[in-house]
Protein backbone atom coordinates (compact mmCIF):
# COMPACT_ATOMS: atom_id res chain seq x y z
CA UNK A 1 0.00 0.00 0.00
CA UNK A 2 1.57 3.41 -0.90
CA UNK A 3 1.41 6.29 1.29
CA UNK A 4 1.23 9.96 0.06
CA UNK A 5 3.97 11.69 1.15
CA UNK A 6 2.20 15.01 3.31
CA UNK A 7 3.31 18.18 1.44
CA UNK A 8 5.39 20.73 3.46
CA UNK A 9 2.87 23.47 2.60
CA UNK A 10 -0.34 24.70 1.88
CA UNK A 11 -2.60 27.09 -0.55
CA UNK A 12 -3.50 30.30 0.54
CA UNK A 13 -6.22 31.89 -1.62
CA UNK A 14 -4.52 33.55 -4.65
CA UNK A 15 -5.21 34.58 -8.11
CA UNK A 16 -3.24 34.82 -11.26
CA UNK A 17 -3.05 36.06 -14.40
CA UNK A 18 -0.58 36.04 -17.98
CA UNK A 19 0.64 39.49 -18.30
CA UNK A 20 2.40 38.55 -21.65
CA UNK A 21 4.67 35.84 -22.81
CA UNK A 22 7.56 37.45 -21.16
CA UNK A 23 8.89 33.77 -20.50
CA UNK A 24 10.61 33.48 -17.19
CA UNK A 25 8.15 35.93 -15.10
CA UNK A 26 5.27 36.05 -17.55
CA UNK A 27 2.26 35.26 -15.07
CA UNK A 28 1.27 37.46 -12.27
CA UNK A 29 0.29 36.18 -8.92
CA UNK A 30 -2.19 38.43 -6.74
CA UNK A 31 -2.87 37.90 -2.95
CA UNK A 32 -5.91 38.22 -1.01
CA UNK A 33 -3.50 41.18 1.25
CA UNK A 34 -2.76 42.37 -2.13
CA UNK A 35 1.30 41.50 -2.56
CA UNK A 36 2.06 40.39 -5.72
CA UNK A 37 5.01 38.48 -7.65
CA UNK A 38 5.83 37.72 -10.84
CA UNK A 39 6.37 33.76 -11.83
CA UNK A 40 7.30 31.86 -15.04
CA UNK A 41 4.67 28.85 -16.45
CA UNK A 42 6.39 25.98 -14.83
CA UNK A 43 6.92 27.95 -11.21
CA UNK A 44 2.67 28.52 -11.22
CA UNK A 45 2.73 24.66 -12.04
CA UNK A 46 4.85 23.60 -9.27
CA UNK A 47 3.22 26.28 -6.99
CA UNK A 48 -0.28 24.54 -7.36
CA UNK A 49 1.38 20.46 -6.95
CA UNK A 50 2.96 21.93 -4.35
CA UNK A 51 6.37 20.92 -5.64
CA UNK A 52 8.33 24.58 -4.56
CA UNK A 53 11.93 23.38 -3.45
CA UNK A 54 11.20 24.44 -0.18
CA UNK A 55 15.01 25.67 0.07
CA UNK A 56 14.66 28.03 -2.44
CA UNK A 57 14.36 32.16 -2.94
CA UNK A 58 11.06 31.62 -4.34
CA UNK A 59 9.59 29.63 -1.73
CA UNK A 60 10.73 32.07 0.64
CA UNK A 61 8.99 34.64 -1.41
CA UNK A 62 5.83 32.96 -1.68
CA UNK A 63 5.80 32.14 1.98
CA UNK A 64 6.03 35.80 3.11
CA UNK A 65 3.67 37.26 0.41
CA UNK A 66 0.99 35.01 1.70
CA UNK A 67 0.55 32.80 -1.30
CA UNK A 68 1.72 29.51 0.89
CA UNK A 69 2.24 28.89 4.54
CA UNK A 70 3.22 25.90 6.52
CA UNK A 71 0.94 23.89 8.48
CA UNK A 72 3.27 23.55 11.62
CA UNK A 73 4.90 26.70 11.28
CA UNK A 74 4.14 30.42 11.31
CA UNK A 75 0.26 31.16 11.44
CA UNK A 76 -0.01 33.86 8.67
CA UNK A 77 -3.75 34.42 9.63
CA UNK A 78 -3.45 37.27 11.48
CA UNK A 79 -0.93 39.45 10.11
CA UNK A 80 -2.93 38.73 6.10
CA UNK A 81 -6.50 39.99 8.76
CA UNK A 82 -4.56 42.66 9.81
CA UNK A 83 -2.91 44.00 5.96
CA UNK A 84 -6.69 43.38 4.65
CA UNK A 85 -8.13 45.61 7.73
CA UNK A 86 -5.42 48.56 6.39
CA UNK A 87 -6.55 47.93 3.04
CA UNK A 88 -10.23 48.23 3.55
CA UNK A 89 -10.34 50.57 6.94
CA UNK A 90 -11.96 53.41 5.04
CA UNK A 91 -15.42 50.98 5.37
CA UNK A 92 -15.42 52.11 9.13
CA UNK A 93 -14.91 55.28 8.41
CA UNK A 94 -17.87 56.62 7.40
CA UNK A 95 -18.81 59.44 4.63
CA UNK A 96 -15.88 61.78 4.55
CA UNK A 97 -15.88 63.89 1.23
CA UNK A 98 -19.02 66.12 1.22
CA UNK A 99 -19.60 67.98 -1.75
CA UNK A 100 -21.83 70.89 -1.78
CA UNK A 101 -23.27 71.88 -5.04
CA UNK A 102 -23.96 75.23 -4.44
CA UNK A 103 -25.20 76.72 -7.57
CA UNK A 104 -25.70 74.76 -11.33
CA UNK A 105 -25.20 78.55 -13.02
CA UNK A 106 -21.86 78.60 -15.21
CA UNK A 107 -19.85 80.99 -17.70
CA UNK A 108 -18.98 78.49 -19.81
CA UNK A 109 -20.31 75.83 -22.44
CA UNK A 110 -18.09 73.15 -22.27
CA UNK A 111 -19.35 70.17 -24.79
CA UNK A 112 -17.89 67.47 -22.65
CA UNK A 113 -19.22 68.80 -19.63
CA UNK A 114 -21.02 66.31 -17.38
CA UNK A 115 -22.77 68.36 -14.61
CA UNK A 116 -25.38 69.76 -17.15
CA UNK A 117 -24.63 73.44 -16.00
CA UNK A 118 -27.08 76.16 -16.32
CA UNK A 119 -27.18 79.96 -18.09
CA UNK A 120 -24.86 82.23 -15.97
CA UNK A 121 -27.86 84.74 -15.48
CA UNK A 122 -30.67 81.46 -14.76
CA UNK A 123 -32.50 81.47 -11.60
CA UNK A 124 -33.83 78.34 -9.39
CA UNK A 125 -30.39 76.84 -10.04
CA UNK A 126 -28.50 78.17 -6.39
CA UNK A 127 -28.99 76.51 -3.12
CA UNK A 128 -30.93 77.93 -0.70
CA UNK A 129 -29.43 78.96 3.11
CA UNK A 130 -31.80 76.37 4.34
CA UNK A 131 -30.69 73.73 2.65
CA UNK A 132 -27.44 74.33 3.19
CA UNK A 133 -27.48 74.64 6.69
CA UNK A 134 -29.11 70.82 7.11
CA UNK A 135 -26.30 69.71 4.80
CA UNK A 136 -23.94 70.71 7.42
CA UNK A 137 -26.13 69.02 9.92
CA UNK A 138 -25.75 66.04 7.89
CA UNK A 139 -22.13 66.72 7.46
CA UNK A 140 -21.64 66.28 11.68
CA UNK A 141 -23.41 62.67 11.51
CA UNK A 142 -20.33 61.20 9.69
CA UNK A 143 -18.22 58.97 12.15
CA UNK A 144 -15.16 60.57 9.85
CA UNK A 145 -12.30 62.71 11.89
CA UNK A 146 -11.39 63.35 8.95
CA UNK A 147 -13.91 65.86 6.36
CA UNK A 148 -13.29 67.02 3.16
CA UNK A 149 -15.73 69.51 2.15
CA UNK A 150 -15.99 70.90 -1.77
CA UNK A 151 -17.78 73.32 -3.65
CA UNK A 152 -18.83 72.73 -6.97
CA UNK A 153 -21.02 73.60 -9.33
CA UNK A 154 -21.58 74.82 -12.15
CA UNK A 155 -19.40 77.40 -11.47
CA UNK A 156 -19.47 77.42 -7.25
CA UNK A 157 -18.06 80.95 -7.42
CA UNK A 158 -21.19 82.50 -8.71
CA UNK A 159 -22.66 81.39 -5.36
CA UNK A 160 -19.73 82.45 -2.74
CA UNK A 161 -22.14 84.10 -0.05
CA UNK A 162 -23.17 80.31 0.15
CA UNK A 163 -19.94 79.09 0.10
CA UNK A 164 -19.05 81.61 2.60
CA UNK A 165 -22.37 80.83 4.83
CA UNK A 166 -21.62 76.80 4.78
CA UNK A 167 -17.98 77.11 6.01
CA UNK A 168 -19.27 79.48 8.66
CA UNK A 169 -21.21 77.20 10.22
CA UNK A 170 -19.50 74.38 9.77
CA UNK A 171 -16.06 76.50 11.55
CA UNK A 172 -18.86 77.20 14.52
CA UNK A 173 -19.85 73.59 14.78
CA UNK A 174 -16.06 72.24 14.72
CA UNK A 175 -15.14 74.41 17.36
CA UNK A 176 -16.73 71.14 19.35
CA UNK A 177 -16.91 68.72 17.21
CA UNK A 178 -12.68 68.97 16.85
CA UNK A 179 -12.57 67.36 13.06
CA UNK A 180 -10.26 67.53 10.60
CA UNK A 181 -11.59 69.71 8.18
CA UNK A 182 -10.20 70.79 4.68
CA UNK A 183 -11.97 72.88 2.12
CA UNK A 184 -12.09 72.31 -1.61
CA UNK A 185 -13.34 74.73 -4.15
CA UNK A 186 -13.67 73.27 -7.73
CA UNK A 187 -13.49 75.73 -10.38
CA UNK A 188 -12.92 77.30 -13.70
CA UNK A 189 -11.36 80.58 -11.58
CA UNK A 190 -12.63 83.13 -13.87
CA UNK A 191 -14.54 84.38 -10.96
CA UNK A 192 -12.15 85.05 -8.77
CA UNK A 193 -11.84 88.28 -6.39
CA UNK A 194 -9.56 90.01 -3.78
CA UNK A 195 -12.81 88.83 -0.98
CA UNK A 196 -12.86 85.18 -2.11
CA UNK A 197 -9.01 85.17 -2.18
CA UNK A 198 -9.22 86.75 1.76
CA UNK A 199 -11.32 83.73 2.63
CA UNK A 200 -9.73 81.06 0.78
CA UNK A 201 -6.95 82.38 2.57
CA UNK A 202 -8.32 82.61 6.35
CA UNK A 203 -9.72 79.02 5.75
CA UNK A 204 -7.16 77.51 4.03
CA UNK A 205 -9.01 76.59 0.82
CA UNK A 206 -7.62 74.54 -1.86
CA UNK A 207 -8.26 74.73 -5.76
CA UNK A 208 -9.00 72.52 -8.39
CA UNK A 209 -9.52 73.98 -11.88
CA UNK A 210 -9.38 72.63 -15.35
CA UNK A 211 -6.16 72.98 -17.52
CA UNK A 212 -6.55 71.18 -21.13
CA UNK A 213 -3.60 71.78 -22.52
CA UNK A 214 -2.57 74.98 -24.71
CA UNK A 215 -4.21 77.84 -25.45
CA UNK A 216 -5.90 76.71 -28.71
CA UNK A 217 -6.87 73.13 -27.32
CA UNK A 218 -7.74 74.86 -23.67
CA UNK A 219 -10.14 77.19 -25.74
CA UNK A 220 -11.68 74.86 -27.99
CA UNK A 221 -12.51 72.79 -25.21
CA UNK A 222 -13.77 74.71 -23.00
CA UNK A 223 -15.07 77.78 -24.96
CA UNK A 224 -16.62 81.29 -23.60
CA UNK A 225 -18.63 84.11 -24.53
CA UNK A 226 -15.25 86.21 -25.09
CA UNK A 227 -13.07 83.30 -25.96
CA UNK A 228 -10.26 83.62 -23.52
CA UNK A 229 -10.82 80.72 -21.20
CA UNK A 230 -7.53 80.02 -21.41
CA UNK A 231 -6.11 83.63 -20.70
CA UNK A 232 -8.58 83.84 -17.82
CA UNK A 233 -7.81 80.28 -16.23
CA UNK A 234 -3.79 81.03 -16.03
CA UNK A 235 -4.45 84.34 -14.57
CA UNK A 236 -6.69 82.62 -12.14
CA UNK A 237 -3.99 80.10 -11.76
CA UNK A 238 -1.43 82.83 -10.94
CA UNK A 239 -3.40 84.86 -8.91
CA UNK A 240 -3.91 82.00 -6.15
CA UNK A 241 -0.60 80.73 -6.28
CA UNK A 242 0.73 84.25 -5.46
CA UNK A 243 -1.67 84.53 -2.52
CA UNK A 244 -1.87 80.92 -1.19
CA UNK A 245 1.30 79.15 -2.06
CA UNK A 246 2.62 77.69 -5.35
CA UNK A 247 0.66 73.94 -3.98
CA UNK A 248 -2.93 75.77 -3.55
CA UNK A 249 -4.23 75.17 -6.68
CA UNK A 250 -3.97 71.68 -8.72
CA UNK A 251 -5.59 71.45 -11.93
CA UNK A 252 -6.83 68.14 -14.93
CA UNK A 253 -7.19 67.89 -18.04
CA UNK A 254 -10.44 66.28 -20.21
CA UNK A 255 -9.02 64.13 -22.96
CA UNK A 256 -11.33 64.76 -26.04
CA UNK A 257 -10.89 63.33 -29.74
CA UNK A 258 -8.54 66.48 -30.91
CA UNK A 259 -6.80 66.34 -27.50
CA UNK A 260 -5.39 62.68 -28.21
CA UNK A 261 -3.28 64.28 -31.05
CA UNK A 262 -1.20 66.28 -28.49
CA UNK A 263 0.03 64.09 -25.42
CA UNK A 264 3.73 65.72 -25.54
CA UNK A 265 1.95 69.72 -25.95
CA UNK A 266 -0.52 69.49 -23.06
CA UNK A 267 2.04 67.57 -20.56
CA UNK A 268 4.49 70.38 -21.88
CA UNK A 269 1.67 73.11 -20.84
CA UNK A 270 1.20 71.70 -17.73
CA UNK A 271 5.27 71.43 -16.78
CA UNK A 272 5.40 74.99 -18.24
CA UNK A 273 2.93 76.06 -15.86
CA UNK A 274 5.27 75.01 -12.79
CA UNK A 275 2.31 71.99 -12.17
CA UNK A 276 4.04 68.47 -10.38
CA UNK A 277 0.95 66.61 -11.28
CA UNK A 278 -1.42 66.30 -14.18
CA UNK A 279 -4.68 64.13 -14.35
CA UNK A 280 -5.34 62.71 -17.93
CA UNK A 281 -9.26 61.62 -17.57
CA UNK A 282 -11.49 60.48 -20.23
CA UNK A 283 -14.70 61.72 -21.10
CA UNK A 284 -17.50 60.90 -18.60
CA UNK A 285 -20.25 59.56 -19.61
CA UNK A 286 -22.73 61.48 -17.80
CA UNK A 287 -24.73 65.07 -18.26
CA UNK A 288 -23.65 66.86 -21.71
CA UNK A 289 -20.66 64.59 -22.55
CA UNK A 290 -23.27 61.68 -22.77
CA UNK A 291 -25.37 63.69 -25.34
CA UNK A 292 -22.22 65.06 -27.34
CA UNK A 293 -21.03 61.40 -27.99
CA UNK A 294 -20.94 61.62 -31.57
CA UNK A 295 -19.08 64.95 -31.80
CA UNK A 296 -16.74 63.76 -28.95
CA UNK A 297 -15.98 60.18 -28.32
CA UNK A 298 -14.10 57.80 -29.13
CA UNK A 299 -13.01 54.07 -28.06
CA UNK A 300 -11.47 53.16 -24.49
CA UNK A 301 -8.90 51.67 -26.70
CA UNK A 302 -7.46 54.51 -28.24
CA UNK A 303 -7.56 56.24 -25.03
CA UNK A 304 -5.12 53.59 -23.62
CA UNK A 305 -3.01 54.21 -26.72
CA UNK A 306 -2.86 57.83 -25.76
CA UNK A 307 -2.42 57.49 -22.03
CA UNK A 308 0.56 54.62 -22.81
CA UNK A 309 1.98 57.76 -24.53
CA UNK A 310 1.76 60.45 -22.70
CA UNK A 311 3.21 57.75 -19.75
CA UNK A 312 6.09 57.03 -21.38
CA UNK A 313 6.75 60.61 -22.01
CA UNK A 314 6.24 61.54 -18.16
CA UNK A 315 8.84 58.89 -18.04
CA UNK A 316 11.36 60.61 -20.04
CA UNK A 317 10.65 63.85 -18.22
CA UNK A 318 11.22 62.57 -15.17
CA UNK A 319 14.44 60.87 -16.10
CA UNK A 320 15.70 64.09 -17.13
CA UNK A 321 15.49 65.66 -13.83
CA UNK A 322 11.59 67.32 -14.09
CA UNK A 323 9.30 65.95 -11.73
CA UNK A 324 5.61 65.49 -12.93
CA UNK A 325 3.59 62.29 -11.85
CA UNK A 326 0.40 61.30 -13.44
CA UNK A 327 -2.61 61.53 -10.75
CA UNK A 328 -4.49 58.31 -11.69
CA UNK A 329 -1.07 56.43 -12.13
CA UNK A 330 -0.28 57.61 -8.77
CA UNK A 331 -3.65 55.88 -7.40
CA UNK A 332 -3.05 52.95 -9.28
CA UNK A 333 0.38 52.78 -7.63
CA UNK A 334 -0.37 53.52 -4.08
CA UNK A 335 -2.94 50.25 -4.20
CA UNK A 336 -0.22 48.10 -5.59
CA UNK A 337 2.80 48.92 -3.59
CA UNK A 338 1.30 50.29 -0.51
CA UNK A 339 -0.70 48.06 2.26
CA UNK A 340 -3.25 51.16 1.95
CA UNK A 341 -5.98 51.99 -0.27
CA UNK A 342 -5.67 55.42 -2.21
CA UNK A 343 -8.71 56.66 -1.09
CA UNK A 344 -10.31 57.53 -4.20
CA UNK A 345 -13.65 56.61 -4.04
CA UNK A 346 -14.28 55.41 -7.87
CA UNK A 347 -11.12 52.56 -6.83
CA UNK A 348 -12.76 51.31 -3.67
CA UNK A 349 -14.18 47.94 -3.03
CA UNK A 350 -17.19 48.02 -1.38
CA UNK A 351 -17.83 50.73 -3.38
CA UNK A 352 -16.82 54.65 -1.95
CA UNK A 353 -20.28 55.90 -3.31
CA UNK A 354 -22.47 56.64 -0.54
CA UNK A 355 -20.06 55.13 2.16
CA UNK A 356 -17.12 57.24 1.31
CA UNK A 357 -18.95 60.31 -0.40
CA UNK A 358 -22.37 62.52 -0.30
CA UNK A 359 -23.36 64.88 -3.08
CA UNK A 360 -25.41 67.81 -1.82
CA UNK A 361 -27.16 68.81 -4.95
CA UNK A 362 -28.58 72.20 -4.84
CA UNK A 363 -32.32 71.66 -4.49
CA UNK A 364 -31.36 69.52 -1.46
CA UNK A 365 -31.58 66.18 -2.58
CA UNK A 366 -28.69 64.06 -1.40
CA UNK A 367 -27.14 61.59 -3.76
CA UNK A 368 -24.14 59.02 -2.81
CA UNK A 369 -21.50 60.34 -5.21
CA UNK A 370 -21.29 63.37 -7.95
CA UNK A 371 -21.60 60.88 -10.88
CA UNK A 372 -25.27 59.73 -9.30
CA UNK A 373 -26.27 63.47 -9.13
CA UNK A 374 -25.52 63.64 -12.77
CA UNK A 375 -27.75 60.86 -14.02
CA UNK A 376 -30.60 63.30 -12.64
CA UNK A 377 -29.57 65.55 -15.15
CA UNK A 378 -30.19 63.08 -17.57
CA UNK A 379 -33.45 62.32 -16.65
CA UNK A 380 -32.38 59.39 -14.00
CA UNK A 381 -33.50 60.17 -10.30
CA UNK A 382 -33.14 56.22 -9.35
CA UNK A 383 -29.79 57.50 -7.71
CA UNK A 384 -31.10 59.56 -4.85
CA UNK A 385 -31.00 58.70 -1.47
CA UNK A 386 -33.08 61.45 -0.18
CA UNK A 387 -33.49 64.86 1.23
CA UNK A 388 -31.31 66.66 3.22
CA UNK A 389 -33.78 67.15 5.80
CA UNK A 390 -33.38 63.10 6.24
CA UNK A 391 -30.95 62.06 9.42
CA UNK A 392 -27.93 60.61 7.72
CA UNK A 393 -28.63 56.88 8.92
CA UNK A 394 -32.03 57.11 7.46
CA UNK A 395 -30.06 58.47 4.07
CA UNK A 396 -27.86 55.16 4.39
CA UNK A 397 -30.89 53.00 5.09
CA UNK A 398 -32.11 53.83 1.83
CA UNK A 399 -32.93 50.90 -0.99
CA UNK A 400 -30.48 52.91 -3.25
CA UNK A 401 -27.76 52.19 -0.46
CA UNK A 402 -28.83 48.56 -0.78
CA UNK A 403 -28.26 48.43 -4.20
CA UNK A 404 -25.15 49.98 -4.29
CA UNK A 405 -23.68 47.50 -1.85
CA UNK A 406 -25.11 44.29 -3.78
CA UNK A 407 -23.40 45.58 -6.89
CA UNK A 408 -20.30 47.37 -5.36
CA UNK A 409 -18.31 44.68 -3.47
CA UNK A 410 -15.77 43.84 -6.59
CA UNK A 411 -14.82 40.60 -4.82
CA UNK A 412 -18.00 39.18 -5.44
CA UNK A 413 -19.24 40.24 -8.50
CA UNK A 414 -18.71 38.20 -12.27
CA UNK A 415 -15.89 38.80 -14.30
CA UNK A 416 -13.93 40.47 -11.27
CA UNK A 417 -14.11 37.55 -8.61
CA UNK A 418 -11.45 35.44 -10.18
CA UNK A 419 -9.41 38.42 -11.35
CA UNK A 420 -6.29 38.96 -11.13
CA UNK A 421 -6.42 42.78 -10.57
CA UNK A 422 -9.15 42.90 -8.45
CA UNK A 423 -7.23 43.71 -5.21
CA UNK A 424 -6.39 46.81 -6.87
CA UNK A 425 -9.50 47.65 -8.57
CA UNK A 426 -12.91 48.71 -7.68
CA UNK A 427 -16.67 48.09 -8.67
CA UNK A 428 -17.82 51.23 -9.34
CA UNK A 429 -21.82 50.29 -10.17
CA UNK A 430 -22.86 54.24 -10.70
CA UNK A 431 -20.73 53.91 -13.90
CA UNK A 432 -22.07 51.34 -15.28
CA UNK A 433 -25.41 51.66 -14.60
CA UNK A 434 -25.01 55.18 -16.25
CA UNK A 435 -23.42 53.11 -19.40
CA UNK A 436 -25.08 49.84 -19.61
CA UNK A 437 -28.52 50.31 -17.56
CA UNK A 438 -27.26 48.21 -14.29
CA UNK A 439 -25.31 48.37 -11.54
CA UNK A 440 -23.18 45.11 -12.32
CA UNK A 441 -23.22 45.36 -15.70
CA UNK A 442 -21.32 42.71 -18.45
CA UNK A 443 -17.69 43.11 -17.09
CA UNK A 444 -16.59 41.96 -20.53
CA UNK A 445 -18.29 45.24 -22.47
CA UNK A 446 -17.06 47.01 -19.38
CA UNK A 447 -15.04 50.52 -20.70
CA UNK A 448 -14.41 50.89 -16.32
CA UNK A 449 -12.93 47.38 -16.97
CA UNK A 450 -11.66 48.23 -20.06
CA UNK A 451 -9.24 50.78 -19.15
CA UNK A 452 -8.22 50.08 -15.13
CA UNK A 453 -6.98 46.70 -16.46
CA UNK A 454 -5.14 48.04 -19.38
CA UNK A 455 -3.46 51.04 -17.10
CA UNK A 456 -3.01 48.55 -14.50
CA UNK A 457 -1.22 45.69 -16.64
CA UNK A 458 1.28 48.85 -17.99
CA UNK A 459 2.21 49.52 -14.64
CA UNK A 460 2.70 46.26 -13.83
CA UNK A 461 5.46 45.55 -16.93
CA UNK A 462 7.00 48.80 -15.88
CA UNK A 463 7.30 47.11 -12.46
CA UNK A 464 8.60 44.26 -13.71
CA UNK A 465 10.70 45.09 -16.41
CA UNK A 466 11.90 48.92 -15.68
CA UNK A 467 15.40 49.32 -14.74
CA UNK A 468 16.08 51.15 -11.46
CA UNK A 469 15.58 54.44 -12.86
CA UNK A 470 12.25 53.53 -13.86
CA UNK A 471 11.30 51.78 -10.48
CA UNK A 472 12.55 55.39 -8.32
CA UNK A 473 10.04 57.16 -10.69
CA UNK A 474 7.16 55.29 -9.82
CA UNK A 475 8.47 55.37 -6.46
CA UNK A 476 8.39 59.08 -6.27
CA UNK A 477 4.85 59.06 -7.48
CA UNK A 478 3.88 58.16 -4.22
CA UNK A 479 5.67 60.16 -2.15
CA UNK A 480 4.42 63.62 -4.01
CA UNK A 481 0.80 63.20 -4.37
CA UNK A 482 -1.00 66.35 -5.45
CA UNK A 483 -4.88 67.53 -4.92
CA UNK A 484 -6.13 65.55 -7.58
CA UNK A 485 -5.39 62.60 -5.46
CA UNK A 486 -8.50 63.24 -3.36
CA UNK A 487 -11.24 61.28 -3.13
CA UNK A 488 -13.09 63.53 -5.86
CA UNK A 489 -11.17 66.73 -6.30
CA UNK A 490 -9.66 67.12 -9.79
CA UNK A 491 -11.86 64.53 -11.17
CA UNK A 492 -15.09 66.82 -11.90
CA UNK A 493 -16.75 68.91 -14.09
Amino acid sequence: MLIAKETSYRLLPFRFARIDDHGSESILLTAETGEYLFVSENQLKDLVSKSVDTGSRHYKDLVARHFIFEPHGHNPVPEMAAQYRSRKSFVLDGPALHIFVVTLRCNHTCRYCQVSRAPLGGSGHDMSAEHAELAVDRLFESPSPVITVEFQGGEPLLAFDRIRQIVGLVAARNVAEQRSIQYVITTTLHHLTDEVLDFAEQHKFQFSTSLDGPAFLHNANRPTPSKDAYERTVEGIDRVRARLGHDAVSALTTITSKSLEYPEAIIDEYVARGFNSISLRPLSPYGFAKTSEKRLDYSMTEFIGFYVEALSYLMKLNAQGTFISESYASLLLTNILTPFASGYVDLRSPLGAGLGTLVYNYDGDVYPSDEARMLLEMGEDGLMLGSVSQPLKELLQSPVIDMLLSSGVAEALPGCSDCALVPFCGADPIEHFARQGDPIGHRSFSSFCEKNTALLTHLFRLLRDGDNKTQKILMSWLARRSLSDLPSAGYRG
